[in-house]
C-alpha cells in the first residue's frame, strides 16, 4: 500500500513536469492564459488552439496526448486506491485521519501507510523528529542554537504533512467536505480535530504575522500537526 502511494505521487509529479512543458510552450508562442490553470475553461482554451506552422502543430498535439495519458493513468491509479480507503488494515487510520482539516483520504492513506505502527514512537517529539521536521541544533559549550529543519527521516510523510498544513492558514471553520469526512467518525476524533483546528489557524496567523517567509510558518504549523496526528492514533 505504501508503494502504491508513492506511485501515486510520482505520477502527480510527472503530471505536473507535463503541464508545465505545455505552458511553456504556449507561452515561447505568445499564448497566454491569464486565469486560474487548468479548469474547465481552461481546458476549453487550451482544445482551441491551433498553429499553422506543421512543426509547432506537431509539437502540441504531442504534448497534449501526454498530458492526457498522465491524466488517464493517475485516474487510474486513483481509482484503485479508493477501494483501501475503507478496506484493508488501515481502514481506521483513514477514518480517523481523514477528520482532520487539510487530510483528504488519499493523504490519510498515505500518511498512514508511511508510518504503520504509530506506537512505535513513544511520544509527539520522537514522532516530529521521524518526519524531519524538528529544527536542527548546533551545541558548543554552554551555547545552542538551532538552524534548519533536520529533513531526516520519511520525506514521503513529511512531503504530505507541508501540503495539509497550508490548509490552516484560513480561519477555524466545519466546511462541506470537511463534515462529510467526520460522518461516522468517533466523537472524540471529530473533537479532538477541532481542537487542532483551531490552535493551529490562530498559530499560522499569528507566525505569519511574524516571520517573512510563508513556507517557514507552513513548516512549523506542519510539525505541530504531526503531533495532533501521534496523539490522535495513540488515544486509547
Amino acid at each position: 500500500m505504501r508503494d502504491l502511494c508513492r506511485a501515486c505521487a510520482d505520477l502527480v509529479a510527472d503530471r505536473t513536469r507535463t503541464r508545465h512543458r505545455l505552458s511553456k510552450f504556449l507561452l515561447r508562442h505568445d499564448r497566454i492564459w491569464r486565469n486560474e490553470g487548468w479548469t474547465g475553461k481552461h481546458e476549453q482554451w487550451l482544445a482551441g488552439q491551433r498553429f499553422d506552422e506543421p512543426g509547432l502543430h506537431s509539437t502540441y498535439g504531442h504534448y497534449r496526448a501526454v498530458l492526457a495519458a498522465r491524466d488517464a493513468e493517475l485516474a487510474a491509479i486513483e481509482a484503485d486506491l479508493a477501494y483501501w480507503y475503507t478496506h484493508g488494515p488501515f481502514a481506521d487510520a483513514v477514518s480517523r485521519l481523514a477528520a482532520y482539516r487539510g487530510i483528504a483520504r488519499l493523504g490519510a492513506l498515505t500518511i498512514a501507510s508511511e508510518v504503520g505502527d504509530w506506537r512505535r514512537f513513544p511520544t509527539a517529539r520522537s514522532f516530529m523528529g521521524f518526519t524531519g521536521l524538528v529544527p536542527s541544533e548546533y551545541s558548543s559549550g554552554v551555547s545552542t542554537r538551532r538552524g534548519r529543519i533536520t529533513k531526516a527521516g520519511n520525506a514521503h510523510l513529511r512531503t504530505q504533512l507541508v501540503e495539509s498544513a497550508w490548509a490552516y492558514q484560513h480561519r477555524a471553520s466545519l466546511g462541506v467536505v470537511l463534515r462529510r469526512r467526520q460522518d461516522g467518525v468517533d466523537p472524540g476524533t471529530a473533537a479532538r480535530s477541532w481542537t487542532a483546528q483551531q490552535r493551529l489557524c490562530s498559530r499560522f496567523r499569528r507566525l505569519a504575522a511574524r516571520k517573512n517567509s510563508r513556507n517557514v510558518v507552513t513548516v512549523a504549523i506542519a510539525r505541530e500537526l504531526a503531533g495532533f496526528l501521534w496523539a490522535e492514533m495513540t488515544a486509547v
